[in-house]
């Protein structure tokens, strides 16, 4: 016996927050029939079971924990079909939170050691900038000892 597309959906969301985009993606891939999808969607955040809101704010604490930027987890997060106006003011650069993840994140991966040349340290921007943070931060963070930042 198949499970209905209530039962498909709030099983998916009772392991995690979804976006609208992932619980329409996960319910097409069962087959079940688009006007069908809307109508179980419409429910879904009805009865306060899918919310845009709480899967942003539990993105990007998720992605922020793992030593992603705002840069990174923006465009994972317009990936998943969520409007910017949703987390512009949670990824705002400005919060110097995003400076600590930054530093916490290249400690983790190289410790306190100073890149020794041009290519390292060439190559460790690349790695902070891939993650999602700002170029400038990432020159800050090379021009002073890390003890200072």
């Amino acid at each position: 016996m198949s499970r209905s597309i209530n039962e498909v959906a709030i099983a998916a969301l009772s392991r995690r927050e979804h976006s609208v985009l992932e619980i329409r993606r996960k319910l097409k891939l069962k087959s079940f029939e688009e006007d069908e999808i809307g109508i179980c969607i419409e429910k879904l955040i009805n009865n306060n079971l899918l919310s845009e809101e709480r899967f942003t704010e539990s993105y990007i604490n998720m992605r922020k924990r793992r030593g992603y930027g705002p840069g990174r987890i923006a465009q994972e997060l317009r990936e998943r079909g969520v409007d910017e106006s949703l987390f512009g003011d949670y990824l705002d650069k400005n919060n110097p939170d995003w400076q600590q993840v930054m530093l916490r994140q290249y400690c983790k991966k190289y410790g306190n050691n100073q890149a020794a040349d041009y290519a390292e340290k060439v190559k460790r921007a690349k790695h902070l900038q891939s993650r999602g943070f700002p170029l400038d931060w990432v020159f800050k963070l090379d021009s002073m000892s890390l003890d200072e930042y």
